[in-house]
C-alpha cells in the first residue's frame, strides 16, 4: 500500500478559499451575538391632534394608583387572593379577572409548562400590577367631562366564571344616569372578545373615548444573546413595527390615528395583543410608553380612540379584542384570517430570511405530523434538501475530489515553474480547464448550507411548536442546548462548570468528528498556517455550536454525514481516473462531439 503524501495546490486558490471559510465563520460568531432583525422606520409623529383628545390622552396616560412597596403583596397568589375575581377556564387557558379595574391580569397556558416535566408548573403570562412583574390588560374609556369606570372601580359580574360557552358582563353604573358594560367572552384558542356598551339615560349627549391598553413591569436587562425580538410591537398602516424596551426608554412612540391595526409585547414564545375591530372602522391612536412608578420600569400599549357622542337616552356599542397566548403559527394565521387582523403571524419572529424560515417551518411541521417526532423530521427535512441541491453539490464535490487527486500534478508544476510565478499559474489553469476543474466551487456546498443553517435556527429558536419537542434517549428539548457535558463526564461528576463555553455535550462532539471527517476529504492548504487554522476550524465551531439548539447540532452533524458519503461515492469514482503518484490520468478526456 502506497502512502499518499499531501500535495499543496495553488497557494492563490487555497488563499481564497481559507478566506472564504473564515469569513464564513466570522459571520457566524458576529451573527449569533449581535443579531438582531433591523427594526422598521418609525413613522412620523402626529403634528396636531384637537384639543380635547389631548386631554383624554394626558388623563389616560396617567399610572392608576398603587400602593406603597409596603403594602405590595409578597408574591403573586397573595395579589389574587386580594380581590374578588371571575374565574378564567378553557382547556387552553386559566386564571381570571379582577372585579376592581375590570383587570385581566391573571392568565396561565394550560398547554404550556415551565419545563419539560409534565408535573412543572404552567406558564404564567398575566400577573396583577401589585405583584412582582406585573403584566396586565384593560378596556375601559377616558373622559373629561363625564365620570367613567377607572382603575380603583369595583365592577359587578353575571358570573363567577368565563367559559367559551359563557360569556360574563361586567357593568358599572356612575350614578349620574351613565351604565358601563362590558361583555366578555372567550374562545378555545388565546382570544377575549369584548363587546363595550355605554347607555346614557340622562337628558344630555355625552363625549368619551374608548381605549385599551397592555401594562407591564421590567425591571430586568433583557438577554444579550437574543436574536428574536423580544419587546413592544404592532401592525400600523399594513406595516409590521417593532420597538424594543430601550428604545421606549428613550423615547415615547405615538401613532396616528388608523381603523385598521393592532398593538402589543411580546416574548419569544409568547403574545399579548390589543385589536380594535376593523369592520366599524373606529380610528385609534396607538402609543409605545414608559414610565417608574414605585421604582418599577413600566412598559405600556394603549390605544385611545376617536371621541364619541353617545345621544341623550342612546346607546353607544362597539367591539375591541384581546389575545393572550402562545405563539403558534396556526392559531395566529387562523385568526389573521377570520378576523382580517394584517400580519398577525408576523408576531413570530420568523427574521429577515422569512422566504427560507417560513417555508422550512411549515416543512417541519408537516413532516412531525407524518412522523410524530420533530427530531426524525429534522433528518428527513435534511435529506430533502441535500436532494435538492444535489446537482450543484455534486458538482463542487466532483471539483474537490479532482483537486485533490490533481495536487501531486500541481506539485510538479509548482517546483518546474518555481522561479516564474506567471507562467506557474497559466499552466495550473491551463490544468484546470483541461480537466474541467473549478477550483473556486470547493466552497460553494458551504455556502448553500449557510441560509439553510441560519433559518433553521430561527425556525428552532423562535417557534413554539419546536419549544420542549423530544427526540430521542438524552436529548428531551431540541431548542434547548444537548444537556449532556463532557467536562462532567457526562454526569458521572457533580460539578456546574463556570462558564458557558465549557458546556460541550455528545451532540457536538458527533458532529465535530463529522467535521473533521469531511475536512479530510478536501484538499490540504500548501501555506502551513493555513493548513493549521483550517485544522482548528472544527474545534472552533464545536465551543461555538455548543450553545446552540440541539435539533440545530443534529442537523448539521447528519448534513455532514450525507455529505461526506456524497464526496466519498465520487472519491471512489475518480481515483479510477488518475495516477495516486503523479497526478495524471489514466482515462483519456472523452472529446465532446
Amino acid at each position: 500500500m502506497t502512502t499518499q503524501t499531501p500535495i499543496p495546490s495553488d497557494p492563490r486558490d487555497q488563499r481564497n478559499l481559507f478566506i472564504a471559510v473564515v469569513a464564513t465563520m466570522l459571520v457566524i460568531m458576529a451573527w449569533k451575538i449581535f443579531y438582531a432583525d433591523p427594526l422598521a422606520q418609525q413613522q412620523a409623529v402626529q403634528q396636531s391632534i384637537n384639543t380635547q383628545k389631548e386631554q383624554l390622552a394626558a388623563h389616560q396616560s396617567q399610572p392608576a394608583t398603587a400602593p406603597t412597596v409596603e403594602q405590595l403583596p409578597a408574591d403573586r397568589a397573595s395579589a389574587i387572593r386580594g380581590v374578588s375575581r371571575v374565574q378564567i377556564h378553557t382547556e387552553r387557558l386559566h386564571g381570571s379577572i379582577a372585579l376592581k379595574g375590570m383587570r385581566f391580569d391573571d392568565v396561565t397556558l394550560a398547554d404550556y409548562r415551565e419545563t419539560t416535566d409534565k408535573d412543572s408548573p404552567e406558564v404564567v403570562l398575566l400577573t396583577p400590577r401589585t405583584a412582582k412583574a406585573g403584566y396586565f390588560m384593560e378596556s375601559g374609556w377616558a373622559s373629561t367631562a363625564v365620570r367613567v369606570p377607572d382603575a380603583n372601580t369595583e365592577w359587578v359580574a353575571s358570573h363567577d366564571t368565563l367559559t367559551p360557552t359563557q360569556p360574563v358582563v361586567f357593568s358599572w353604573d356612575n350614578g349620574a344616569g351613565v351604565r358601563f358594560e362590558q361583555e366578555v367572552a372567550v374562545d378555545e384558542g388565546a382570544m377575549f372578545t369584548l363587546t363595550q356598551r355605554v347607555i346614557n339615560s340622562t337628558s344630555e349627549p355625552i363625549s368619551l373615548a374608548p381605549y385599551s391598553l397592555i401594562n407591564r413591569t421590567v425591571n430586568t436587562s433583557p438577554d444579550a444573546m437574543v436574536i428574536s425580538h423580544e419587546g413592544m410591537m404592532g401592525v400600523h398602516e399594513d406595516r409590521l413595527e417593532e420597538y424594543s424596551y430601550e428604545d421606549i426608554e428613550e423615547k415615547s412612540v405615538h401613532i396616528a390615528a388608523q381603523t385598521k391595526g393592532w398593538a402589543g409585547i411580546t416574548d419569544k414564545y409568547w403574545l399579548t395583543a390589543l385589536i380594535p375591530d376593523s369592520t366599524q372602522h373606529v380610528p385609534y391612536t396607538t402609543t409605545y410608553q414608559h414610565y417608574v412608578g414605585q421604582g418599577d420600569h413600566r412598559y405600556q400599549v394603549d390605544m385611545l380612540g376617536e371621541v364619541i357622542t353617545v345621544p341623550a337616552s342612546g346607546t353607544h356599542t362597539q367591539l375591541v379584542r384581546m389575545f393572550s397566548g402562545a405563539k403558534e403559527v396556526d392559531l395566529l394565521t387562523s385568526y389573521e384570517q377570520s378576523y382580517q387582523i394584517p400580519l398577525f403571524e408576523r408576531a413570530i419572529d420568523f427574521g429577515v430570511l422569512y422566504f427560507l424560515t417560513r417555508p422550512i417551518f411549515s416543512a417541519l411541521q408537516f413532516l412531525n405530523s407524518m412522523i410524530g417526532n420533530v427530531g426524525i423530521a429534522i433528518l428527513v427535512l435534511t435529506v430533502l434538501i441535500k436532494a435538492l441541491m444535489f446537482p450543484l453539490a455534486n458538482k463542487s464535490y466532483a471539483s474537490m475530489s479532482q483537486m485533490k487527486l490533481l495536487m501531486p500534478k500541481m506539485k510538479e508544476l509548482q517546483e518546474r515553474y518555481a522561479d516564474d510565478r506567471l507562467k506557474m499559474n497559466q499552466e495550473i489553469m491551463g490544468m484546470y480547464k483541461e480537466e474541467g476543474v473549478n477550483p473556486a466551487s470547493g466552497c460553494l456546498p458551504l455556502v448553500l448550507q449557510i441560509p439553510v443553517f441560519f433559518a433553521l435556527y430561527k425556525v428552532l429558536y423562535v417557534t413554539i411548536e419546536m419549544r420542549h419537542a423530544p427526540f430521542y434517549g438524552w436529548i428531551h428539548d431540541l431548542s434547548a442546548a444537548d444537556p449532556t457535558n463532557i467536562f462532567t463526564l457526562f454526569g458521572m461528576i457533580p460539578w456546574d462548570p463556570p462558564f458557558q463555553m465549557m458546556h460541550i455535550g455528545i451532540w457536538p462532539l458527533i458532529m465535530v468528528v463529522t467535521m473533521i471527517i469531511q475536512q479530510r476529504l478536501n484538499p490540504k492548504p500548501s501555506d502551513p498556517t493555513q493548513a493549521q487554522v483550517m485544522m482548528f476550524m472544527p474545534y472552533i465551531f464545536l465551543f461555538m455550536c455548543a450553545s446552540f439548539p440541539v435539533g440545530l447540532v443534529i442537523y448539521w452533524a447528519w448534513n455532514n454525514v450525507l455529505s461526506i458519503t456524497q464526496q466519498m461515492m465520487i472519491m471512489r469514482r475518480f481515483q479510477k481516473l488518475y495516477d495516486p503518484i503523479t497526478g495524471k490520468r489514466l482515462v483519456p478526456i472523452k472529446k465532446r462531439k
